[in-house]
């Protein structure tokens, strides 16, 4: 059921996460998703340990910029060096995280060569080493988010719960996919049951969760809390939106002209986050068919959106799709 969730001794208003999304997660997402939703928290994008320690601050915006009008953040922290980490999770302690995780399911073959992200599903004394540090090195609730082994060879869920257990860990965020799968492989919802009834902190389940069916299923495994990934992308009242639906409560989708505000408003509060209108519309290029779910001539719209370089191209565009 939908409740409030207590994680390492912080209790927030209810069980649903805005999870994080790589090239997504920054201030500017996150402020909207809390000003329709107010999820219980929202995730950072992935973060290298190695960007936030030896990057310009300037540079650094982009991933640890909090919005004063947002609510709780969750730093997620991407390593394999157990020093480096260690200081990377003083640093957004600092920073304002109220949570800090440990990225143990990426699967992008140049983050796992170097030995992170769901590299370390198969490295459990690694793995220790990595959490223990982080539980060090700050006050604030430490998480893992992993993949599952699923029908694959690797056979490490057993392992990686025992090691997330006894390393120290305050909860567990369970993306219920093997790293080699894409999603439109189904979410593994057995996987997730596995980790939740064999360990004692919470377990988050995380994947395929877009709607009252999807949300229902994912909680019946027992989790304690929901992760939302993409689905949060172009609709920042989903959770509001599940929220309301779960407790049989009317909600009202807003028109497309308030989707197509907002979609302006995250790609103008991205050029002031970055500090580069030209950059900020790339990356708005990428999330484009999100915000336009519902528009008609969406593919054509997404064509167009492809050509697009300057926010008063872009004014242009919404307003000629979204009306």
């Amino acid at each position: 059921m939908i409740k409030p969730l207590t994680l390492g001794g912080v209790t927030f208003p209810n069980n649903l996460i805005q999870g994080p999304l790589a090239g997504l997660s920054c201030a500017p997402f996150r402020r909207l998703t809390w000003q329709f939703s107010q999820p219980a928290f929202s995730c950072t994008e992935m973060i290298s340990c190695k960007t936030l320690l030896n990057s310009p601050i300037a540079l650094q915006q982009r991933f640890v910029k909090i919005d004063p009008l947002e609510g709780p953040v969750c730093f997620q922290l991407s390593s394999n060096n157990a020093s480096e980490l260690a200081e990377a999770t003083k640093r957004v302690t600092g920073f304002g995280a109220q949570l800090v995780d440990l990225n143990c399911g990426c699967p992008v073959k140049k983050i796992r060569s170097k030995g992170a992200g769901s590299g370390l599903l198969t490295h459990p004394a690694q793995l220790y080493q990595l959490i223990t540090a982080m539980k060090q090195s700050t006050h604030l609730p430490v998480s893992v988010k992993i993949r599952v082994e699923g029908n694959s060879n690797d056979k490490f869920n057993a392992e990686v719960a025992q090691v997330v257990s006894d390393a120290g860990a305050d909860f567990l965020v369970v993306h219920g996919r093997h790293w080699t799968e894409h999603y439109e492989t189904p979410c593994k919802h057995d996987d997730i049951r596995f980790f939740v009834e064999t360990m004692k902190i919470p377990v988050i389940g995380n994947g395929d969760i877009s709607n009252l069916s999807s949300l229902k299923t994912m909680l019946e495994t027992g989790c304690a809390g929901v992760m939302i990934g993409r689905a949060g992308v172009g609709q920042p009242w989903l959770i509001k939106q599940l929220e309301a639906e779960f407790n049989q409560e009317s909600f009202i989708i807003p028109p497309l002209n308030v989707i197509r505000d907002c979609f302006l408003e995250h790609v103008k509060d991205l050029t002031t986050l970055l500090n580069n209108e030209k950059f900020a519309v790339l990356q708005a290029r990428t999330f484009a068919k999100y915000y336009a779910r519902d528009v008609n001539n969406k593919a054509q719209f997404c064509t167009e959106m492809n050509s697009c370089t300057s926010i008063n191209h872009l004014e242009q565009l919404l307003f000629r799709y979204f009306s």
